[in-house]
């Protein structure tokens, strides 16, 4: 289906947003009210650009306050409808939104509103234009879809239709079924737009906290479908309303918007994509570093073995059970200590998987390499960490290990951690970034994303949401800070799955390993809130291990100092525990200010 953009949902010029849209594979946009009244280009000037750019006008956007108002005002909107129409013509737009008003001149006359309306589009029908009508959430007297609906059924003209916008309908919890009701060719626009479930005034709601499809908790995938069914064979438009998004380049927000809608499409069945290919579990986690002697003695004290060396490449290989590190002293290393670069992920089918981040629109990396190494296909994430896909324990693929020479090591026995493994890898997103990278991790990698928590900082509030494969193999937490220079103050770390979290805790303190100091509060609180056997709290509270549990299970663990802006976490996960230990992270992230 056609796709389309308001220009309200970027940030810049309006020569910049269309442009972005352009880039991004748009194939019309909505012009805003304001970004035109802002422009220095005329309206031939903007007609011409969207044509050079490849982009039709679909919709020009807003026309407030227009029905059920005294003679006399509706008289004075008509003279600004046609100002408005004589504009249109010289963009290049057939299509006009009109709100149901918020005026207090309105008056709650459906008779009256229908007319009006109907005058309006009589007027409308002179110029070549249609008239769009929508319920805003909060109108004064129409707010409900199937009420504009009502009022454009009983002007009964062909210049009228209605708008539906899903923030509108959805923000209200009207049922969308019986939008089916509604004859598709009288739907003359679809607006989309998905947002995280607030209990707070909707005008606020609508203003500030819109996202694209797919990044909150509507269902709009299941409206589309209601739409559908109509027959509606008009645009799939976007219009959201998100102070980070305006403040944000516009070029990578209109990708993100771009792949939302491909996604939607993908799950209203309009358009198939690749297939995503089930992530299995994590092959490696890479360390970029120009000094490689701390983070080196972090990995030994862990229990980690050296055990092999990329043949062409300052690129040592660490392991410990199913976990792999590697620890890159290349060209890239920043000067500002070590930083987690790149992610490993099992795939049965990396290709398959590599197609389907392609078609979603994810940057394809360059991988500098010689003839000898494997071909692995690698995708940017939205933060730019890089995401190689892996098929390490398939010998008819190309295995990254190959490109390894194994060195002589002794690994530790027993294991240190146990049964190791990478239990979950926490990302710290650009604050800009948050919603996108949800959408990204959820659509191009096939993970499931789990409900939005807040985490309370010494310096701020926290948005954390993890994103996750069915069986836990992969887990990816993803948080950011409240303001934009919020996440250059918080690390990466990497979590480490063990049998026995106090003997691995043990482990690293005897290694001269330094894990991080819990203030004696922490451990009063759960003597006064759980009980425990004897002497199990004293222990927790010498080696620095947190305690949480809920209905299902029990999460034991501990942090190791950070290194450059990595560290990182033993963890033990007792019964069906599920979660990240959230109640801990305002204990955690304060523990950790202190040592800064």
């Amino acid at each position: 289906m056609r796709t389309s953009i308001a220009t309200v949902s970027l940030s810049g010029s309006l020569t910049e947003k269309l442009t972005a849209a352009a880039r991004a594979g748009f194939d019309g946009v909505e012009i805003f009210e304001n970004d035109l009244l802002a422009s220095p280009l005329t309206p031939e000037e903007i007609r011409a650009r969207c044509a050079d750019l490849g982009l039709g006008i679909d919709l020009y956007q807003p026309m407030r306050d227009i029905e059920a108002v005294p003679a006399a005002e509706f008289a004075r909107n008509l003279r600004r409808a046609r100002h408005k129409f004589e504009l249109m013509e010289r963009l290049g737009a057939d299509t006009v939104l009109v709100c149901s008003s918020v005026s207090p001149l309105a008056v709650d006359d459906d008779a009256l509103a229908a007319e009006q309306l109907s005058a309006l589009a009589d007027l409308a029908q002179d110029f070549g234009v249609r008239v769009a009508y929508e319920a805003l959430a909060w109108g004064r007297h129409v707010s409900t879809y199937d009420h504009a609906w009502h009022l454009v059924e009983s002007a009964d003209h062909p210049a009228l239709g209605t708008c539906l916008d899903s923030f509108h309908i959805l923000s209200r919890g009207s049922d969308p079924k019986p939008i089916e009701d509604i004859p598709g060719e009288k739907i003359f626009f679809l607006q989309l737009a998905d947002a995280p479930l607030l209990g707070m005034d909707v005008l606020q709601w609508s203003r500030h906290h819109r996202c694209f499809p797919g990044q909150g908790g509507f269902d709009v995938a299941g409206l589309v479908k209601h739409v559908l069914r109509t027959g509606y064979d008009g645009p799939l438009s976007l219009e959201v309303f998100n102070d980070v998004f305006r403040q944000a380049e516009a070029g990578p927000t209109a990708v993100d918007a771009r792949r939302s809608l491909l996604i939607l499409q993908e799950e209203a069945g309009i358009e198939a994509l690749p297939a995503p290919a089930a992530l299995t579990g994590v092959a490696f986690a890479e360390l970029v570093t120009h000094d490689a002697e701390p983070v080196v003695a972090l990995l030994a004290g862990l229990g980690f073995a050296r055990t092999a060396r990329h043949r062409g490449k300052p690129v040592e290989l660490w392991e410990q059970g199913e976990a792999r590190v590697l620890v890159n002293t290349g060209p890239a290393a920043r000067r500002d200590g070590t930083t987690l670069a790149a992610i490993g992920l099992e795939s049965p089918d990396p290709a398959a998987a590599a197609r389907r981040a392609e078609a979603l629109l994810a940057p394809v990396l360059p991988r500098r390499r010689a003839a000898e190494d494997a071909p692995l296909d690698a995708v940017a994430a939205p933060d730019g960490t890089e995401l190689f896909l892996c098929a390490t324990d398939r010998p008819e693929l190309p295995n990254w290990r190959a490109d390894f020479e194994d060195i002589p090591h002794t690994a530790a026995t027993p294991a240190p951690l146990g049964s190791c493994r990478v239990d979950h890898v926490a990302l710290t997103q650009p604050w800009h970034h948050f919603d996108e990278a949800v959408l990204f991790h959820r659509g191009v990698l096939g993970l499931d994303a789990q409900e939005s928590v807040d985490v309370a900082d010494p310096y701020g509030l926290l948005r954390s949401r993890a994103v996750t494969n069915a069986d836990g193999s992969v887990r990816f937490p993803l948080t950011v800070g409240a303001a934009p220079g919020d996440d250059t103050a918080h690390a990466r770390h990497i979590a480490l799955a063990t049998d026995d979290v106090v003997a691995a805790a043990r482990r690293l303190t005897e290694a001269g390993g330094r894990p991080l100091r819990i203030p004696a509060n922490y451990y009063d609180d759960l003597a006064a809130r759980l009980e425990f056997a004897d002497g199990e709290l004293e222990t927790y509270r010498d080696l620095g291990i947190l305690y949480d549990r809920d209905a299902h299970g029990v999460f034991r663990h501990c942090y190791t100092h950070t290194v450059g802006r990595v560290f990182f976490e033993l963890v033990q996960r007792d019964g069906g525990y599920q979660g990240y230990g959230a109640a801990n992270a305002p204990v955690r992230l304060a523990a950790q200010h202190a040592v800064r």
